[in-house]
């Protein structure tokens, strides 16, 4: 089972080998995919845990007693096709080449299978065409 989740780290967890600790401990392949970590300071990472269903919440109940908080991804983004003139400003801050504009029509292209759900392009497009749509619970 895979899940994608967002790590929060306080300033005094930053130094730990989170991914190490993750395949030693609890059997679980850490894939990070976008990280904004530096020393002596807070960050965060967004990355996808793979292993047993049971791993991962034992992994995940880990990380929390470390200090970190946990985002798990509760929805998808939509693009309204409506108001989505293809202008490709959400492609510029998309980390994951989920949203691009492709030659030659330059119409905007989205792979939902590549998006981190990060939503840095929701505040990214001026004409509200994005939005985090959540998955019910």
């Amino acid at each position: 089972m895979k899940r994608r989740i967002t790590l929060h780290f306080p300033r005094e967890a930053v130094h730990q080998p989170i991914a190490y600790r993750l395949a030693v401990e609890f059997d679980i392949a850490a894939k990070i995919l976008r990280a904004q970590i530096a020393p002596n300071q807070s960050g965060t990472m967004v990355v996808e845990l793979s292993g047993d269903i049971d791993d991962l919440a034992a992994a995940e109940q880990w990380l929390e007693r470390q200090g970190l908080g946990l985002n798990r991804a509760s929805g998808q983004i939509s693009i309204d096709p409506e108001r989505c003139v293809d202008c490709g400003i959400c492609s510029s801050v998309c980390p994951s080449g989920a949203l691009q504009s492709v030659a030659p029509t330059w119409q905007l292209q989205f792979d939902a299978q590549r998006c981190l759900v990060c939503e840095q392009c929701i505040p990214a497009c001026p004409f509200e065409a994005i939005a985090l749509v959540l998955n019910p619970s």
